[in-house]
């Protein structure tokens, strides 16, 4: 099967990785809980930041947030290696800055997730990834970008939201937890 991937708030926890930074940064101590309570994309205001300035803090951070050592969620790096060794295509289509596509694949190998050469496609706009995923004729795809997802129901590709607050309202089937995708696996292939 085909399988496609976002990655960031996805397959790694990047936002509350920023968040971190955000509150070394800032010389400030705004408990984690927070976070959790945080139902936009964006993570300025628990920092008293404006939408600008946020945007500002994001831009003039982004190289310490995308290759520091932020963390993959529990168990995403070994069941993507799992569906590699039972010979399934992985594909990671991700919005990141095209000046940031050499160093972006770099870290995803050497966060142990396995990438194969073709596989990997980046630097383009959240509205031009709906394209690459149409292309791609995928099995599955997993997002947490409400905005992607939406563009694609009308896709033949199962779709797959890794929740998230800021998508909590969205109707579609939804992964929590990395360890649950075999068991959506064979849900499909009970099906067929």
């Amino acid at each position: 099967m085909r399988f496609g991937f976002d990655i960031d708030d996805t397959l790694i926890n990047l936002r509350q990785h920023a968040f971190h930074i955000y509150n070394k940064k800032l010389k400030q101590d705004v408990p984690i809980d927070v976070f959790d309570t945080i139902e936009t994309l964006e993570i300025h205001e628990p920092f008293g930041l404006s939408k600008q300035e946020g945007n500002q803090m994001w831009i003039d951070s982004m190289e310490e947030i995308y290759f520091t050592d932020c963390p993959a969620y529990p168990d995403a790096i070994e069941v993507l290696q799992e569906l590699d060794k039972e010979g399934h295509e992985i594909f990671y289509i991700t919005a990141r800055p095209a000046n940031h596509c050499e160093e972006t694949k770099k870290w995803v190998e050497n966060a142990g997730f396995p990438v194969q050469e073709g596989r990997f496609f980046c630097g383009m706009k959240d509205e031009e990834k709906i394209h690459t995923i149409k292309d791609l004729k995928l099995d599955f795809y997993f997002d947490d970008k409400p905005n992607v997802l939406n563009t694609l129901t009308e896709e033949p590709v199962q779709l797959y939201v890794r929740h998230q607050n800021y998508n909590k309202d969205l109707d579609m089937p939804r992964l929590t937890n990395w360890s649950e995708l075999k068991e959506i696996i064979k849900k499909h292939t009970d099906k067929k």
